[in-house]
């Protein structure tokens, strides 16, 4: 199943890749199936399309949004998605991914409460007064990925012989101890009290990339009570997810974005068939994510992969870091339809879809596809959406996406976040990012 760079002029070329290759990608011409309210307990979605949490590496030294990052929201709050998956903020100093990364704390809550603020009101001012999209801020702790100086700090959860090296991290580096972790629980539940004062519906204890959370899922080697069985992989994120719920009731919502799947060699990855890595097992995944639907969880956003070990898994893609072993279409109905495994298996969770950029103009036929057929309740863009920030009034109003304002997946946006700048579209949001490119990557 040899690599192939995108090159489909008619949905019909795409079906008969697929069907030659044979892989499941159910497509459809019905939009209006995106334009379908979701409940989740007492909030209405207005439409079955998201954006997913995209970090724009552009707050400022305090942690709180800086000016591109306002820009961002605004466009995203203006493109008519129902869903705003807002995206990563740290929840302490030392877990921030960059020095540009948000973090929250009660020092600068007040520039969260006027992006809340905003989001609303562009949003209203769009679309009416009854359009409320439901805002979800990503908690996170960046783990072995940390930098919150601008130079590699990591925080283990586990060695991993595979990222460690990817990394060159010493393997006597000490992993974060069990009291810490214990203390890192609150810190979530302060950060999620602080999102909730600050305006946002929800919050996602972000489990996916091998950030922190991510790690402990597939901390197999490690010891102690966070580490080895599935009850000590699992026990940080459900503590927490516990913790916010008792503190903060029923209708602050309590979410997570998680890997089902890393594609890593076992004992080192979570989701993963232990004879085969290439493949996945979503027993350990499904196990966790009904537990969490058993205390209450109804909505989820579901991934793959590791952007900085594997990315073409997490977002398949024309132009990378590396020529992947197989044909992007393989890495998209992974996506589609492992997540949708997921989906038939827990139906009373909403899940959020993802995978479908790659697809350009033709990924909204597959959104339709994946909504009437199951596989989703609610359809995910993330680099596609930085791209078209408004495909969500495109499908609503034309019907279609547009192709001259679709990703291209050329990987540029990736690239300035790899050389240390603030990532955006290079190709679509030129004016902007294309100065920023040329400044961190020389091109």
């Amino acid at each position: 199943m040899a690599f192939k760079e995108f090159n489909y002029h008619q949905k019909q070329d795409l079906l008969d890749e697929a069907k030659s290759l044979g892989l499941n990608l159910a497509l459809s011409d019905n939009m209006d199936v995106l334009k379908k309210k979701v409940k989740i307990d007492e909030f209405v979605i207005p439409n079955s399309m998201a954006i997913h949490p995209m970090e724009g590496c552009d707050g400022n030294a305090d942690g709180s949004p800086g000016e591109l990052t306002i820009r961002r929201y605004e466009r995203f709050s203006k493109g008519g998605a129902g869903l705003l998956w807002f995206e990563a903020v740290a929840v302490v100093h030392e877990g921030r991914a960059n020095p540009r990364q948000l973090w929250i704390n009660k020092n600068n809550l007040s520039s969260f409460q006027r992006i809340f603020e905003d989001i609303m009101n562009n949003a209203r001012n769009e679309y009416g007064q009854d359009f409320t999209p439901l805002t979800v801020m990503q908690l996170t702790h960046s783990g072995r990925y940390s930098k919150p100086e601008g130079k590699p700090a990591p925080i283990l959860a586990a060695h991993n012989p595979y990222l460690d090296a990817a990394q060159k991290i010493d393997e006597n580096l000490p992993v974060i101890t069990d009291d810490e972790l214990e203390r890192l629980e609150e810190k979530f539940v302060d950060a999620a009290v602080l999102a909730q004062k600050a305006g946002f519906h929800g919050v996602d204890i972000k489990s996916c990339h091998r950030y922190l959370n991510s790690e402990l899922l597939s901390s197999f080697t490690r010891e102690g009570k966070y580490g080895g069985s599935f009850e000590g992989r699992t026990r940080f994120l459900l503590n927490v997810f516990d913790r916010i719920k008792s503190r903060l009731g029923s209708k602050f919502i309590v979410t997570t974005r998680m890997n089902v799947y890393d594609a890593i060699q076992y004992p080192y990855g979570w989701g993963v068939d232990k004879d085969d890595y290439k493949k996945y097992d979503l027993s350990e995944p499904m196990r966790l994510i009904k537990i969490l639907s058993d205390k209450g969880m109804k909505l989820i956003n579901l991934t793959m992969g590791n952007p900085y070990y594997n990315p073409h898994v997490n977002r398949p893609y024309d132009k990378g870091p590396y020529v992947p072993e197989e044909n992007p279409l393989a890495g998209v109905a992974r996506l589609i339809n492992g997540i949708g495994e997921i989906q038939k298996a827990v139906p009373e969770i909403a899940v959020v879809g993802t995978g479908y950029s790659w697809l350009r103009q033709f990924s909204a036929n597959l959104a339709a596809g994946s909504l009437e057929n199951g596989y989703a309740k609610l359809i995910g863009y993330g680099r596609g959406a930085f791209a078209y920030p408004d495909f969500a009034r495109d499908i609503m109003e034309a019907g279609a996406l547009s192709k001259e304002k679709c990703c291209i997946a050329c990987g540029k946006c990736s690239q300035i976040m790899r050389n240390g700048g603030t990532p955006g579209c290079v190709i679509r949001d030129s004016k902007v990012y294309a100065p920023l490119f040329k400044q961190y990557c020389g091109q």
